[in-house]
């Protein structure tokens, strides 16, 4: 009879064959590249938030456009808002300067800005979504991994005890009993990436949410020059204020 201690993970990698101790190379490698991952894009997140909040608080204090185009400048684009910012200006710039010299350019100056605002866009989100698509495959395929290396130890165990004619309990609730550790494994190494996807997920779904919202925001304010909301010079002569009525508009002082 085999000692109790006898049995355990180092007598289970010990008596696994290649294709048990190939299963577990194999989540030991999902397991490392999923937590390099997850450090990795949650350095980049909490960086990427702290410097967009950076970069919006100076955008929306500053005086002209020209202010925003020198903090770019200094500091260069290491956000999704300053990014699309820097592109944006670029762009009404270009149009301004060329005109439509080229197809890449061609409409008025609006279609232009939108096009290069929507490309932009684009490119954060394919950025923002780089390496999920492991993270998913790894919490997908991870318990699946460590399940076939339970099946696969269990029947190396039960042929071995059907050879030895020993079929006592304790001669088989140890083997299989270590089978099981590769479940284990392949639900420690799924579940730290199923986590991390769906925290990854969401926190980029509410960064492109913003993201969009300020994307309208700057097309409004470069189009028409002026904030969103903001109300059109008045031409001199004109009434200072209008009301509808019946569906309509016309000066306060004729009501």
């Amino acid at each position: 009879m085999e000692p109790a201690n006898a049995l355990g993970f180092g007598h289970f990698i010990a008596q696994a064959d290649v294709v048990g101790k190939t299963l577990l190379v194999i989540l030991l490698l999902m397991s490392a590249l999923s937590w390099y991952l997850i450090v990795l894009k949650g350095v980049t997140l909490v960086t990427r938030r702290r410097r967009s909040q950076e970069f919006l608080n100076h955008f929306w204090n500053a005086t002209s456009l020209d202010e925003v185009q020198a903090e770019i400048a200094t500091h260069g684009a290491r956000d999704p808002f300053s990014h699309l910012t820097s592109h944006a200006l670029h762009a009404k710039s270009h149009h301004e300067k060329y005109g439509a010299a080229k197809l890449a350019d061609a409409g008025t100056e609006g279609e232009f800005l939108t096009r290069t605002i929507k490309k932009v866009l684009d490119e954060e989100t394919t950025r923002l979504e780089n390496g999920l698509t492991v993270l998913a495959t790894i919490g997908a395929t991870a318990p699946f991994v460590g399940l076939f290396g339970t099946v696969w130890g269990v029947y190396h165990a039960l042929v071995a005890i059907g050879m030895s004619g020993a079929g006592t309990l304790d001669k088989v609730a140890g083997p299989v009993g270590e089978a099981l550790i590769m479940t284990g494994l392949g639900l420690a190494v799924a579940i730290p990436a199923v986590m991390g996807y769906n925290w990854f997920v969401r926190a980029n779904r509410v960064l492109s949410a913003k993201l969009d919202a300020f994307a309208y925001e700057l097309h409004t304010f470069l189009s028409m020059g002026q904030p969103l909301g903001a109300q059109p010079a008045r031409p001199a002569g004109a009434p200072a204020s209008v009301r509808p009525i019946n569906g309509g508009a016309r000066p306060a002082g004729n009501a």
